[in-house]
């Protein structure tokens, strides 16, 4: 029960990080890889999108 709800977790903030990366301003073809690497990196592409990476990526997509 509690994996689940982990699983769940991870899924809405992916989700979430994933719709913040697409609504930013930027190449489309980088938008879509950043929101692939995040998907395919699970906890850890969340880890480090939520505590580094989310003030820079709209200066790394442009």
């Amino acid at each position: 029960m509690i994996g689940f709800i982990i699983w769940i977790v991870g899924l809405v903030l992916a989700i979430k990080a994933a719709l913040e990366i697409y609504h930013l301003e930027g190449d489309f073809i980088k938008k879509v890889l950043f929101i692939v690497i995040l998907l395919c990196t699970s906890w850890i592409g969340l880890a480090v999108y939520y505590l580094y990476a989310r003030e820079k990526v709209a200066q790394w997509i442009k």
